[in-house]
């Protein structure tokens, strides 16, 4: 039996609330019920638990189609819709970089790759097509965030005292980072474009969480033995997906 989520992406790309750009519909094996996110800039996203039917999914977002389009109506008069663009430039605020965005079409090509430089990612092939640029340009932020997080990772572990296992960098849309209970680290590849010192307090949070796997005091105390300023950090980074751009569909 197909999934639900594959199932409804006609009717999520087609009717009601997938009219607007930014609807999809999520599979969770940890999901125990339906649900409905409604993001700031308007992107709704139903989670579902695994083997939902398609129908049942469809009912749940009929029945909830006034309250999505209040949600996105209310976050509207705060932050105005934006216009879907493809990036000329990128700014990484984090790690102090910024690249020139080059389009190469290829005749033919089924997909979109990317080449980086030095200051220039280069996108070559099916560049027509806007979700496949999202696409590679989602795979290459993966890899330069990979590439600059870890030293880092490994030099805050060392001057913390927290150890860990292994990094992973995802493209998460709930968090900034988690530390998982065998030790993995995943970090969101959306850190990128926000401040170095956000990124920095996120990464001694997820370290703190070798020693308390939870948010207790002991926790916030061995958080603010190398971030002081933690408090105000972290309200900043709640508030920090404004940094992220329209076009990365994500906040």
């Amino acid at each position: 039996m197909q999934s639900a989520a594959r199932q409804l992406r006609l009717f999520s790309d087609t009717e009601g609330p997938g009219a607007k750009p930014g609807f999809s519909v999520r599979e969770s094996r940890r999901a125990k019920r339906l649900s409905i996110k409604v993001y700031p800039r308007g992107r709704v996203e139903v989670v579902v638990p695994k083997r939902t039917r398609a129908a049942d999914v469809q009912a749940f977002i009929e029945a909830n189609r006034e309250w999505i389009e209040r949600s996105r109506a209310s976050f509207a008069t705060v932050v105005p819709p934006e216009p879907f663009v493809l990036p000329n430039r990128i700014e990484l605020p984090a790690i102090g970089q910024s690249f020139r965005v080059r389009y190469e079409r290829r005749t033919g090509a089924a997909t979109v790759k990317y080449r980086s430089g030095s200051d220039v990612v280069t996108l070559r092939g099916r560049t027509g097509d806007d979700a496949e640029c999202v696409a590679a340009l989602r795979r290459w932020l993966a890899a330069v965030a990979k590439k600059e997080f870890l030293p880092r990772l490994r030099a805050l572990s060392e001057l913390t005292d927290n150890p860990f296992q292994r990094m992973h960098v995802r493209c998460q849309k709930t968090c900034w980072g988690s530390h998982s209970s065998t030790g993995t680290i995943s970090m969101n590849f959306c850190l990128l474009f926000l401040e170095p010192d956000l990124l920095r307090y996120l990464m001694i949070h997820e370290l703190c969480h070798a020693r308390h796997m939870n948010h207790s005091r002991r926790f916030w105390q061995r958080v603010g033995r190398f971030e002081p300023d933690y408090e105000r950090l972290d309200k900043a980074l709640g508030e920090s997906w404004k940094s992220i751009p329209a076009w990365l569909g994500i906040y």
